[in-house]
């Protein structure tokens, strides 16, 4: 693996002139021109990235080739032009930056190949279109500039070469990627626009499948007055969901009013629904509004509903029948219009049966449920997660550059999230703060409950395993393998650094290099 510091000498003339008079060359030169000429002729942007792949393809023997952009919004790479991909395949290509070969190219700016991607940690499979057990394949990555900002990357497959080859076609696609640097910047403004009618509502992370039908049914029930269910275990998400359904309605410069059933003793869940007059009991001094007058004209989030007492739930069907109650104390109804949203983690439906539930209630509240599902149903949707977390907490922490390690990436996918995305908050804040110097997260710097978790897993055999024959010794291999790869990375090769890093002897890591046979001067920045 290689890599290129500065775009200086790749799209000089000397490399042009010491290429244009090889059968290669002429061949590079009238692809350059094609695309140069394709570029200013098509007038549609995404069909004119489309249509470089497909050029690639004929005169490169590309396998597979993939434009991805950064969201102007959320910050996030996706795939935006793809050739050789399903759309299933395309639909996973998301990344943040700094994550895999495609988010460390966008991160750093600099080109990147890969001899063989099956020997390469690194390498993500993301998009799931190869088989890395099997694989003969090569791989080259370059940034794509416009006026000195990265606004994504191009990448491609190709039949495995040596790196002279891939080294020079490196060069190649680098000045490729120059000349779309501008259709590139277009496509970006538009990605987030594209993506705003079945995309994601504002706040969530995230493109699984299964959140891409939860996203579908909020922008689908937002603008009507339906009553919406929410169900789903404790933290998975739910008043975000609340708010996004009000956000994107049009009730949305009115009050979005949330209350934790939960969280209010049940002698004061009546004041706190309804208001109170000043005497209505003892210490009321002043007349209260409640929560449902708070929200006239709003939406009102009541989460944890099923935590209600029968009486409490009585009152809240009167008010949903006839849209008006009284405040304790008083005898003049007020009258309001509220949507409600509610929800739970519990399952009203049992208790229905058992009675600790109404069931008029329950029919009028299941107007039109949405279930989020636990975090361990969207797998894909972890590392994204995570990564925003550990971005937000280390911006709190005014900390630059913090990443995750692929152990720690491997251990985070592993996990089965019984705290939902809560948890893997949690998680990201704890290890951020566990730091101290360093910038890359490792396994010791997460949750103890995770290790134990591995740990049982490794013993019950069923862990999600890249190898399912492999035994705890070459998985723990594998583990530190990539723990020492992350620390050559990020300290350039430079063995004493990393060793610090690592907690390491210089000669157990120079041991440990000649194991995995990992040479430190892969990691070495050339320079331009």
């Amino acid at each position: 693996m290689e890599e290129e510091g500065s775009a200086q000498g790749l799209f000089s003339t000397p490399y042009l002139c010491e290429i244009a008079g090889s059968v290669r060359g002429v061949t590079y030169l009238s692809l350059l021109y094609d695309i140069a000429n394709l570029l200013s002729i098509t007038a549609d942007v995404k069909d004119s990235l489309d249509k470089v792949l497909m050029l690639l393809a004929e005169r490169l023997h590309m396998l597979q080739g993939t434009i991805t952009l950064v969201s102007p919004q959320s910050g996030e790479l996706r795939i935006e032009a793809s050739y050789g991909l399903k759309p299933a395949e395309r639909s996973r290509g998301h990344y943040v930056q700094g994550e895999g070969i495609i988010g460390h190219v966008v991160q750093s700016g600099q080109p990147m190949y890969i001899s063989n991607v099956s020997e390469e940690p690194r390498f993500l499979n993301r998009t799931r279109s190869r088989n890395l057990s099997k694989s003969d394949i090569s791989y080259i990555c370059v940034p794509i500039r416009l006026n000195r900002q990265v606004v994504g990357a191009l990448s491609v497959d190709r039949l495995l070469t040596d790196p002279a080859q891939l080294e020079e076609e490196q060069q190649l696609l680098f000045i490729i990627a120059m000349l779309l640097g501008y259709a590139a910047w277009e496509a970006q403004r538009k990605m987030d626009e594209k993506n705003a009618v079945p995309g994601r509502p504002k706040g969530f992370i995230g493109s699984s499948e299964v959140m891409q039908r939860v996203y579908a049914q909020i922008m689908q029930v937002s603008h009507s007055q339906t009553t919406v269910f929410i169900q789903g275990e404790s933290g998975t998400g739910k008043e975000l969901a609340a708010r996004a359904i009000h956000e994107a309605s049009s009730r949305s410069e009115r009050q979005f009013v949330s209350l934790n059933c939960a969280a209010i003793p049940e002698s004061l869940i009546e004041s706190e629904l309804f208001g109170h007059e000043r005497g209505a009991f003892t210490g009321a001094v002043s007349a209260r509004k409640g929560h449902f007058e708070q929200a006239d004209g709003g939406t009102l989030f009541l989460d944890e509903i099923g935590e209600l007492s029968l009486m409490a739930q009585a009152k809240i069907l009167r008010v949903l029948q006839e849209r008006s109650f009284e405040r304790l104390g008083a005898t003049v109804p007020i009258h309001v219009d509220v949507r409600l949203i509610t929800a739970t983690n519990r399952n009203l439906e049992k208790m229905v049966a058992e009675g600790t539930f109404r069931r008029d209630l329950y029919y009028r509240l299941n107007v039109f449920p949405i279930v989020l599902p636990p975090l361990r149903d969207r797998q894909d949707d972890i590392l994204p997660l995570a990564h925003y977390f550990v971005q937000r907490f280390s911006e709190q922490a005014h900390r630059e550059g913090v990443r995750l390690s692929l152990a720690a990436m491997d251990m985070l996918q592993r996990y089965d999230w019984p705290g939902n995305i809560r948890e893997l908050e949690n998680a990201m804040e704890r290890a951020v703060l566990l730091l101290g110097q360093q910038s890359l997260i490792l396994p010791q710097h997460l949750p103890q409950s995770m290790h134990v978790f591995a740990e049982q897993d490794q013993e019950g055999g069923q862990a999600q395993k890249r190898n399912t024959n492999a035994t705890l010794q070459e998985h723990l291999d594998e583990l530190e393998k990539a723990c020492i790869i992350d620390a050559m990375h990020d300290c350039h090769g430079q063995i004493v650094k990393a060793a610090e890093v690592l907690g390491l002897t210089q000669r157990i890591l120079g041991l440990r290099l000649k194991k995995y046979n990992i040479d430190y001067k892969e990691f070495r920045r050339k320079k331009p």
